[in-house]
């Protein structure tokens, strides 16, 4: 899918989803995740292809759920242990691999730079988005002139999680109580887009499109179009993908 946000001209943006590659069940087909037991020829071949949609070069990062940043250039090496990208360099794609995460893409208007982060819990949470930002912000200005595009993930049907996942939000900004909603036995269904849009809201960035939490955008209750690991256990992973052109 391509994004429907605001950006400015130079910033493309780009989601893939299941089809177009060539890999095996559980992984059918466009799985991009070389850690998940898939063929390695398969990978090799549907990240390929991804690039060839792009047009640019996907920068593949070692992905721990942690709040790490790094900066991307034509040099940088796949597997480079990070979970937010950021790039001034045309042709380079900030990309997040996610099956159930939450990617999140930015940009500031005047299309010099543009920047990626993988929010699970643990860090959105950790505060990956405010590291990311951190760097990106001396090239990109004020928060009031960025945009940001959240992609799928697991929606707030699915995504049940236990009391401490709520307290680690809590922590931090006690308002987000009304973002878990009670569930069986102690656990809370959490709305992670909901969750990712206060951060950004903190940060001064409100300019935020893509996922609003419906349905649609939900990876556990849409399987022909995404990977979740959630739902399936052995799953694929899917990208998200921003560059300046």
């Amino acid at each position: 899918m391509t994004p429907e946000w605001p950006a400015p001209a130079g910033v493309r943006a780009f989601c893939s989803e299941r089809d177009g590659g060539v890999s095996a069940p559980p992984y059918d087909t466009l799985n991009l995740g070389d850690h998940v037991g898939d063929d390695e020829a398969a990978v090799q071949e549907n990240r390929r292809r991804y690039a060839v949609t792009l047009q640019a070069r996907p920068v593949f990062l070692k992905q721990v759920h942690g709040q790490g940043v790094v900066r991307l250039d034509a040099a940088t090496p796949d597997q480079a242990e990070a979970d937010a990208c950021w790039t001034t360099e045309r042709g380079v794609a900030c990309t997040m691999m996610v099956a159930d995460c939450l990617p999140v893409l930015l940009a500031d208007r005047r299309g010099t730079i543009v920047g990626a982060a993988h929010c699970g819990w643990r860090g959105l949470a950790g505060g990956v988005l405010e590291a990311l930002w951190t760097q990106m912000a001396p090239t990109a200005g004020a928060a009031r002139d960025a945009i940001a595009w959240i992609g799928p993930c697991i929606g707030p049907d699915a995504f049940e999680v236990g009391p401490e996942v709520r307290a680690a939000f809590l922590a931090q900004d006690t308002s987000a109580a009304d973002l878990f909603r009670p569930h069986a036995e102690g656990k809370f269904l959490a709305d992670l887009p909901a969750l990712a849009r206060r951060r950004l809201a903190a940060m001064g960035i409100t300019a935020v499109h893509g996922n609003d939490g419906s349905r649609r955008w939900c990876t556990v209750a849409n399987a022909s179009r995404f990977f979740s690991h959630r739902r399936d256990r052995v799953s694929g992973r899917f990208a998200a993908s921003v560059w300046l052109a």
